[in-house]
């Protein structure tokens, strides 16, 4: 029988200060406290805090990032470099605070009649207000193999998430290979990214075939579904799992509802989470999902209990992403401080903005449209796994999801939050449209304008940071914690400081980095590469890295610039390359590729086109379409014919799928256009057949036009050529050279970095371009990019006018790349590594791209 406790005297009775219990040291329950102190409670409360993790107060967010290795730090040594990133409130912020923390001490009743609440270490404590902060936790459905007792998991079964749940799989992965995540969402995604790191072969099992449904629509999800894929990602969509298998004890496997199994040595459970509500169900609060509570966060059954975070249900909603914790933690703290006692919670309009295994995604509000007269502008590029979204009623924003590209999120969500006038031409919700009246700046956006959602920081935030002495990026992040959740606003918080700091800051040295992995600036990474003879990814982390961890995001890029540096004796590392290059061959939504041959310049013959149809038809490929630089695409390709394919083909790799030399397109020129003023087909073929498959930082695109015209749309090219007349007697043309152009999401006409007399000198300005912006460029930084932040007179000054006396060496260097070139689909005719052609997906059926035709065969259009 449960007995009453009298309320025990302690040293506080008679205290002028009141009692203030938190239960649940995560991160609502520190954000709480941390908004109660701000408001003078340290004074006001006696505070005491109990967890039961035996720790301080950490960044959920960072959990993949710690099973990646890549938080750098030990996740039992507080005092360790990286602690910032990792903890949040560390166990020496309670006693600078006054706070009494009681780690590890779980607490098992609350007495609501004596105010006092039980330990399960047998300690009792009283209060006077009480704060339930006690989250929620991982959901593991009913499943045959899930459990080795009532407690236990079967060994090799993980949730995710907790850091004890990180350190286990950790401890696991060193001996194990094959790891299934079961459920798709966030938490599933972020798991699968961090055992990636390690090499592991990762499956994802989902039951719908949309990933992330919580937050994304299907066609969001099938950009983001592309992306991981192309990161090596094994996904299985549609897909549910009923059992996990079991060898002696271990995890051996898994099965799915159709019977089919799938081999693994590591599952890791990431179906959802259930709020913590057994404490409160216990001492007899109302509860249903979660804690019932009203717009004060109280208890409904309590005023001197209080709710926050992921247990409690306010109007029947029950939040699980930062944002609404963030708000219901400032209502709780203005209410029980008396620094505003008529303060309500009214509920929150959801926008999130997060980092899923290194792919940035936005979503706010509605994710389509609802009803008829509602507006949706949608844009997608999948080449560039870009998902943009925008649903409009009323004149009012009340939806957007944009993947990939989330540089407009700030405006987004403003105009979202504040529902605030929108531009008649609605796409200008997405793009600036190339005048500079369009340019939305950081300096535009409102003070209240939130900036990083992890953390709750504002514009405002960030500049009265900047205001109170902070000089850099690195400080105001330091100070206010912006940009130390998933990562995916770091770039705006770099926009909004800069802007406060009006040029007067300190540079902050993380920006010049080659990639995030390595604290060095390109050119310093280089030097150190080749002093220290450096030729593989995994001696690059080893000599260079901080403390020698590999960082996954990194590896692609120190790939590309190995390979540039050492073209003979770099030693090639598969996993540090994307599964594009590991196959030479793009891969699409159902886990197929596609196959573009080169066809210089875009010109083919009768006898190539018939070969591309015999080859179309021999191994039914279900779509063969052109492409918008002037190739022909063979789509829906399986990897494990891609080599059947290039051999009945038998022509050259088109480069399609790498961060390479792509293509050139050309307008017909002086052969038959009436206008044309150089011959344009020829110097595209010329400059194709030379750079083809010159690898660089990022993929580059030109073309040549014949004319001003510009038919072939030179201008907004990485690099572009375009006639001009002459005026000297006797020659034809002159040609000018633009480099920086786009016309993707980003729409931007290129510069003018010179002007040549001949085809020959066109040939080698354009090459010695190419190599500068290899040498020099960060990775995945485009041309578009790079020439603004390198200045156009710079680049003149280098290349054109060899200012630095450096035009012969880029020359040479270049020539070097050119005569070591071989084809990709001559040379792996044979595996170069075991299964790298081996069929590995779909493990089970996956919607087919559709078979496309022009018309049917009795000539009725279809």
């Amino acid at each position: 029988m449960t007995q009453t406790a009298e309320r025990p005297e302690t040293e506080q009775e008679g205290s002028s200060q009141s009692r203030l219990v938190v239960v649940g040291n995560g991160m609502s329950g520190a954000r709480a406290l941390e908004e109660i102190l701000a408001r003078g409670g340290g004074d006001t409360f006696a505070i005491e805090v109990f967890g039961d993790e035996p720790y301080g107060n950490y960044n959920r967010i960072l959990l993949s990032e710690v099973l990646a290795n890549a938080a750098g730090k030990a996740v039992d040594d507080e005092d360790a470099d990286g602690e910032d990133e990792l903890y949040l409130n560390p166990l020496d912020w309670y006693d600078e605070n006054g706070i009494t923390l009681h780690a590890g001490v779980r607490i098992v009743r609350i007495d609501r009649h004596a105010k006092v609440v039980y330990g399960d270490d047998g300690s009792v404590t009283p209060y006077d207000t009480l704060v339930l902060a006690t989250g929620s936790r991982s959901f593991f459905p009913p499943m045959e193999g899930m459990w080795a007792s009532k407690t236990e998991l079967t060994r090799g079964v993980f949730g995710f998430r907790s850091l004890d749940d990180a350190t286990s799989m950790l401890a696991h992965i060193t001996e194990h290979r094959t790891a299934v995540v079961i459920g798709g969402g966030l938490l599933g995604l972020e798991a699968a990214a961090g055992l990636q790191a390690h090499g592991v072969a990762v499956h994802v099992v989902h039951p719908t075939e949309v990933l992330m449904n919580q937050q994304l629509e299907a066609e969001a999800s099938k950009v983001l579904r592309s992306k991981l894929e192309d990161m090596g990602m094994h996904l299985h969509l549609g897909v549910k799992t009923n059992e996990i298998l079991t060898d002696h004890g271990r995890v051996s496997g898994v099965r799915f509802t159709d019977g089919s199994d799938l081999a693994c040595d590591m599952v890791v459970v990431t179906a959802g989470i259930r709020p913590n509500i057994g404490l409160a169900m216990v001492s007899g609060l109302e509860t249903q999902r979660a804690i019932v509570v009203d717009d004060k966060l109280r208890s409904v059954d309590d005023d001197s209990i209080f709710v926050v975070g992921e247990c409690a249900q306010h109007r029947g909603e029950v939040y699980g992403v930062v944002g609404p914790l963030w708000e219901q933690a400032a209502v709780l703290a203005d209410v029980v401080t008396g620094a505003n006692p008529d303060a309500e919670y009214h509920g929150s309009r959801l926008a999130t903005k997060l980092k899923v295994a290194g792919v940035d995604v936005a979503q706010m509000g509605v994710k389509v449209p609802e009803r008829s007269s509602d507006e949706f502008v949608q844009f997608s590029e999948t080449g560039r796994g870009v998902y943009q979204t925008v649903v409009i009623r009323d004149g009012t924003l009340i939806g957007a999801t944009l993947v990939g590209d989330v540089s407009k999120v700030a405006a987004l969500t403003q105009a979202f939050d504040s529902r605030s006038a929108l531009p008649e031409e609605r796409i200008k919700l997405l793009f600036d449209l190339g005048s500079a009246g369009d340019a939305a700046s950081a300096a535009d956006l409102p003070a209240d304008t939130q900036i990083c959602n992890c953390n709750g920081v504002s514009k405002g935030d960030l500049v009265a940071c900047v205001h109170d002495g902070a000089e850099s990026v690195s400080a105001c992040m330091a100070a206010t914690r912006a940009g130390k959740g998933c990562g995916s606003c770091k770039g705006l918080v770099k926009e909004v400081v800069e802007a406060a700091l009006g040029g007067a800051g300190v540079e902050d040295p993380a920006d010049s980095y080659y990639v995030p992995g390595i604290p060095l600036d390109k050119p310093t990474l280089m030097a150190e590469i080749r002093s220290r003879g450096l030729t593989s990814v995994s001696s690059v982390f080893a000599e260079l890295a901080p403390d020698g961890k590999e960082h996954v995001g990194s590896k692609m890029g120190l790939t590309a610039l190995l390979r540039m540096m050492w073209p003979d004796d770099h030693v090639d590392e598969r996993d540090g390359r994307f599964i594009n290059d590991r196959v030479h061959a793009n891969i699409q939504r159902d886990g197929t590729f596609s196959v573009v041959p080169r066809m210089s310049g875009g010109v083919t013959s009768p006898d190539q086109l018939r070969r591309i149809a015999d080859v179309a038809d021999k191994h039914e490929i279900p779509m063969v379409k052109l492409t918008g630089g002037q190739r022909i695409d063979l789509l829906g390709v399986p990897k494990e014919k891609l080599q059947e394919v290039w051999a009945d083909l038998d022509m050259p790799s088109g480069w399609a799928y790498g961060k390479s030399f792509r293509t050139v397109k050309t307008c017909v020129g002086t052969d038959f256009c009436r206008f044309g003023l150089g011959d344009s087909t020829r110097l595209g073929i010329d400059l194709e057949e030379r750079y083809k498959g010159v690898e660089g930082p990022a993929k580059m695109k030109l073309a040549v036009s014949g004319c001003p015209r510009n038919c072939a749309e030179s201008m907004v090219k990485d690099v572009g050529l375009v006639a001009v007349e002459s005026q000297e007697e006797g020659q034809d043309c002159r040609w000018q050279i633009y480099v920086g152009g786009a016309a993707g999401a980003t729409i931007r006409k290129g510069d003018i970095l010179a002007t040549v007399d001949s085809h020959e000198e066109a040939l080698r300005i354009t090459g010695r371009f190419l190599q500068y912006y290899r040498e020099n460029a960060n990775w995945l930084e485009r041309t578009y990019d790079f020439v603004p932040r390198m200045g156009l007179d710079h680049l003149i000054g280098v290349v054109v006018d060899d200012v630095e006396g450096i035009a012969d060496e880029l020359d040479a260097r270049m020539q070097e790349t050119v005569d070591r070139y071989a084809d990709p689909w001559a040379t792996d005719r044979t595996e170069a590594t075991p299964g790298q052609f081996h069929d590995a997906l779909p493990l089970v059926p996956l919607p087919q791209v559709p078979i496309r035709t022009s018309s049917s065969r009795d000539g009725v259009s279809s």
